[in-house]
């Protein structure tokens, strides 16, 4: 589909716009894609939704919960060498 080829769809009586393939499968959109709809000066922009909603580090800072005092780099290392070596045999 070339860069300046139009496209157009009809609204049903349901409020419903049926996208073209072209679009659809330059856009890896299959059935089921969840689009936002965003009213803007231009017209109408669609987007798909994210699967996961944006986060930072500060919402997931502290997250996990642990009881007792801080470990040291040395007490991680160890756990995390027990842990590989733990896997290696199974």
């Amino acid at each position: 589909m070339g860069v300046q080829e139009r496209l157009t769809t009809v609204v049903s009586t349901k409020g419903q716009v049926i996208l073209p393939k072209a679009i659809r499968d330059l856009r890896h959109w299959p059935a089921g894609t969840r689009l936002t709809v965003e009213d803007t000066p231009d017209g109408v922009l669609l987007k798909p939704v994210p699967a996961f909603p944006e986060t930072s580090i500060d919402t997931l800072f502290g997250s996990l919960h642990h009881e007792g005092p801080a470990l040291s780099i040395e007490d991680m290392n160890a756990a995390i060498a027990r842990e590989a070596k733990r896997r290696a045999r199974d």
